[in-house]
């Protein structure tokens, strides 16, 4: 009995654990443009083995993604875009292949390469990395299109500066990886988005709830103590055991 004791109690506080970080993730984005919170559960799942199915265990999943918009808000940056909903936008991941992301808050770096925040370079609709050259004005369409004012030309001349990979998919056909980036699951395409996917000047909030969040890892701090106060009972009873046969 005390080993299965152990067992219980050692899952329950591997799960608690797992949600925390996952929580702790959540928390940690509540500033991050465009997040989506990862939605997170303590399920129980049979244990496969020899005998009767009759062992559960317990452990923390990722059941998904909130697909809900944050607010959005102007910021007046003609490099900030927000995203409709269910709209992505392609980045390249550090393995150099496509990845997805929402958040929108676009930097030009040196070399006139199309960054986010975190870094990855923007895709434009030819696959290639988008680079905009120096200009005195710089515009993006709702469908992507980056048009620019270039330098020592005046306002009226218009010059096309590279297109973004929009593609169009629900949230629930995206898997999200450890780097954060999202892809689509196996077996789905996502096709490119037609129409007004986005509105530049402005940004989406993370749609993290602090305060939600902050209840939810309380109640996982305080479900691992118990299985840990568990384990310690366990351990005290199996010495007692152990000191009363030795008494015999």
């Amino acid at each position: 009995m005390t080993d299965r004791a152990l067992y219980v109690a050692m899952t329950g506080a591997s799960a608690m654990l797992r949600g925390q970080a996952t929580v702790a993730n959540n928390l940690a984005n509540t500033s991050t443009a465009g997040f989506q919170a990862a939605l997170e559960a303590t399920v129980a799942y049979p244990v496969a083995g020899p005998g009767l199915a009759s062992r559960v265990a317990t452990e923390s999943r990722t059941l998904g993604t909130d697909s809900s918009i944050g607010t959005i808000h102007n910021t007046g940056n003609p490099l900030d875009i927000a995203l409709r909903p269910d709209r992505w936008l392609a980045v390249q991941d550090s393995a150099g292949g496509v990845a997805y992301t929402r958040s929108g808050d676009l930097q030009r770096n040196p070399n006139g390469l199309l960054m986010t925040s975190r870094g990855q370079m923007v895709l434009g609709a030819d696959g290639a990395p988008v680079t905009v050259p120096d200009n005195q004005a710089l515009d993006i369409g709702g469908d992507g299109t980056i048009s620019i004012v270039p330098l020592g030309q005046p306002p009226s001349t218009l010059t096309e500066a590279g297109k973004l990979q929009l593609i169009a998919a629900k949230t629930t056909d995206m898997v999200r990886g450890e780097d954060g980036l999202m892809r689509p699951r196996p077996g789905t395409t996502p096709a490119p988005a037609t129409d007004q996917a986005l509105t530049s000047g402005a940004l989406e909030d993370s749609n993290v709830k602090p305060a939600d969040a902050l209840v939810r890892m309380i109640e996982l701090a305080r479900q691992f103590e118990t299985q840990v106060q568990i384990l310690q009972k366990v351990d005290e009873n199996a010495r007692a055991t152990n000191s009363m046969v030795s008494l015999s």
